[in-house]
């Protein structure tokens, strides 16, 4: 008893009342953080659908969540592979290294996919959120990934995951790598055989979830209204129709739920860490215009599962206790354009042409050769041992490059190895941060907007546009207070975020500061 007068006693000479004491209790790190990226997700597509959200989904995100609306990525090119490498090293393609989802080898002259032909992050070359976590834990921390696709899978996961999962191609099952673990977990196999889109019949072909997502088209500027779809998926590529549908997320929110279940992730104080994948996009890579309802569909479906996901895993680790992180890989699929009908300034740049002439340029100057080694979507691999046999410096050959290919017709910049290393220019600090030395070219073209680029020996066509993809970072959950923010913020300041919140260090190639 004494011991308690004693202490009020102090508290009081201290100016400390219990109220203070109260707000000033100690605030753990969240047990569970669960980082979801959705391919390709678009503002103004989440804007124009929320007719058809529930309560509980992006609505909950956007009126409860701290929402950083106006984000962007410091680099170009974008795809799946480079964006959500970034995403989870808080990185550029400078550093990271996945410059995208396949790039040159300029030993081979092939084409490298980013996780290599054995499925393992060998690629991605600096460490992750979730390495770190790992680090940091001594290997307690619970780390996995779950996709529909391999890439966004592993690059999600990093070096140290317990284990990163996605839909087999062919066969329709949940897999990993053995890079991972040599054995499936014993839920998986499981979970395989009774939930997987294989097993799953009542997925085999897609309608519109609602009647009015049937129906209401935001797209439509036309009499021409878009009829009901109804998509089976058949033949030896149905799974990936599945995976490019709006019914996948349904598989990958039923995956996560069973992984944190199973794995008892965010059950004790030790910070667990899930990433979680999402799809939307069109619907087999076709052009919008030609899937209006399906994209819409998507987005109601995606809603649904994202109101399911946060509902479960509050109830399961607790509300104050689980952390939610949502962005987008912020790129989209190009639109197919027929400009040329409406007198629209355009054009077609061929690649190996374009290369061929620069290489006669090249024998001109320096005597025959194949100064040329090879082209890749908008790269020019120069024959660098041919250049050192004949004493041309790369310099010299960049230089006189650069200027025989800024005469073509449809040309907006060229940009050497050399000046994307060592300039120190604003205007191309993102071209040079999407750039690797390792996995690029020695000639970068950038052909003008509303040109294709294309090459005549893989039959790439790439539509060249500058237009800017808005959408969201949203940080819901565990104490987060909700706030919009207008300012312009790039998503590699998530990483560092995260981090913080987890009172972690940030991956070890990440220069950027967190968010708040």
């Amino acid at each position: 008893m004494r011991n308690k007068y004693l202490y009020i006693t102090l508290l009081a000479i201290l100016g400390i009342t219990p109220e203070m004491m109260a707000q000033n209790k100690i605030q753990y790190a969240p047990r569970l953080v669960v980082n979801i990226t959705i391919d390709q997700l678009r503002a103004d597509y989440l804007e124009a659908f929320s007719p058809l959200y529930g309560t509980e989904g992006f609505k909950k995100l956007l009126q409860q969540g701290l929402v950083f609306y106006n984000s962007g990525y410091p680099f170009s090119p974008i795809d799946r592979a480079s964006a959500t490498a970034s995403l989870a090293t808080g990185t550029t393609p400078y550093y990271h290294s996945i410059v995208g989802e396949k790039w040159l080898n300029r030993e081979t002259l092939r084409p490298v996919y980013c996780t290599g032909a054995e499925q393992k992050p060998d690629e991605l070359i600096t460490s992750t959120i979730g390495d770190e976590l790992k680090v940091a834990t001594e290997g307690k921390a619970k780390v996995f990934s779950i996709a529909p696709f391999d890439d966004a899978a592993i690059l999600s996961a990093g070096h140290a995951a317990d284990a990163a999962f996605w839909i087999d191609n062919k066969s329709g099952l949940w897999c990993s790598s053995v890079y991972y673990t040599a054995r499936q977990p014993v839920w998986l196999q499981s979970y395989n055989s009774t939930r997987s889109p294989a097993r799953d019949d009542s997925k085999q072909s897609w309608e519109p979830v609602l009647e009015l997502s049937g129906k209401f088209n935001y797209f439509q500027h036309s009499e021409n209204a878009q009829k009901p779809f109804k998509h089976k998926f058949s033949g030896s590529d149905r799974f990936m129709q599945l995976k490019t549908s709006g019914l996948v997320n349904s598989f990958v929110t039923d995956m996560a739920q069973r992984c944190v279940s199973q794995e008892a992730m965010g059950s004790d104080r030790v910070t667990d860490y899930l990433a979680v994948n999402y799809y939307a996009g069109t619907f087999n890579q076709r052009p919008v215009s030609e899937c209006q309802i399906e994209l819409q569909d998507t987005y109601v479906r995606l809603d649904r599962e994202l109101a399911s996901l946060i509902t479960a895993l509050q109830k399961s680790v607790g509300e104050e206790h689980v952390l939610f992180v949502l962005t987008s890989t912020g790129y989209s699929n190009a639109e197919g354009a027929d400009y040329e009908k409406y007198r629209i300034p355009t054009g077609t740049f061929y690649m190996n042409r374009s290369a061929n002439l620069l290489n006669m340029y090249l024998s001109a100057v320096w005597g025959q050769g194949r100064y040329i080694e090879s082209c890749y979507h908008n790269q020019i691999f120069l024959n660098q041992k041919l250049l050192e046999s004949k004493r041309i410096s790369l310099t010299d050959a960049c230089q006189r490059s650069q200027e025989f290919l800024t005469q073509l017709v449809g040309i907006r910049n060229v940009y050497s190895s050399l000046q994307l290393l060592t300039s120190t220019s604003e205007q191309i600090q993102k071209v040079r941060n999407g750039y690797n030395p390792t996995r690029c070219g020695d000639i970068l073209i950038e052909v003008s907007p509303g040109w294709k680029l294309y090459n005549e020996d893989n039959q790439d066509n790439q539509l060249s546009r500058a237009s800017f993809i808005q959408f969201p970072i949203i940080f819901y959950g565990a104490g987060t207070k909700a706030e919009r923010i207008n300012e312009h913020v790039t998503i590699d300041r998530i990483a560092p975020t995260i981090a913080k919140a987890i009172r972690i260090r940030a991956p070890n190639a990440c220069p950027a500061e967190p968010l708040f």
